[in-house]
């Protein structure tokens, strides 16, 4: 699978931990930075890797900051990209069988390595049910994103 993996300087541990792994795996690995520990804004790599999900440039994301929840938020903001914090490998691969969830949010400071890789196998390994109750919860997402990017939302 192709992918994109990004994050700030609170996650660039677990991201060059699972970029190396993945790729061992046989993972094509788009690694869109950071590359060292100085203090950076996770909104560029979150957007980063968002923008590659969205343009079919890869398959997949995974973004890492401390929390996993500032890179979910900007991610999110990416029109056609689902993105989640997942800590449990329940809530990864549900999110992708019933939500068609792109993007995979972790906090390195919140779990634990083994878990982040646990994770991780759980999101890859996951596919889209399509099942009529996912298809017609997803398409009324994939439509509250469409009436907002046309300026037509109701607020």
């Amino acid at each position: 699978m192709r992918l994109a993996l990004g994050a700030d300087h609170a996650g660039v541990g677990y991201k060059d931990t699972l970029a190396a792994e993945l790729r061992a795996a046989g993972h094509d690995i788009v690694d869109v930075g950071t590359h060292g520990t100085d203090s950076v804004d996770y909104p560029d790599f979150a957007r980063a890797v968002a923008e590659r999900v969205a343009s079919g440039e890869v398959e997949r994301g995974i973004v890492v900051c401390g929390s996993a929840v500032g890179v979910c938020i900007a991610a999110n903001k990416v029109p056609g990209v689902r993105a989640g914090v997942c800590h449990d490998t329940y809530s990864a691969a549900q999110g992708v069988d019933h939500d068609d969830m792109n993007v995979l949010c972790l906090g390195e400071r919140v779990i634990g390595i083994a878990l982040a890789r646990a994770i991780t196998e759980a999101f890859l390994t996951a596919e889209f049910s399509a099942e009529p109750r996912h298809r017609r919860r997803l398409d009324k997402v994939l439509d509250i994103e469409a009436r907002h990017m046309r300026g037509g939302g109701e607020r």
